[in-house]
């Protein structure tokens, strides 16, 4: 995407051109919200729960800490 508004190297001007950064801020950050959420929803694998079990178990033998 090329922003022929604005060349590379020159400054923006006004009201516009922090408009216009924000409204980039804004979809940067409604992206990486999307993403995390994509992360964050994504099913623990098997091997990985196995090791918590693992760890769980040997702290409950240990008295904890």
């Amino acid at each position: 995407m090329t922003d022929k508004t604005n060349p590379p190297g020159k400054p923006a001007r006004g009201g516009a051109g922090l408009e216009e950064a924000r409204l980039r801020q804004q979809a940067i950050g409604v992206k990486l919200r999307h993403m995390f959420d994509e992360v964050v929803n994504e099913p623990v694998p098997d091997e990985f729960l196995d090791i918590l079990r693992r760890a769980d178990q040997r702290d409950e033998g240990t008295g904890g800490a």
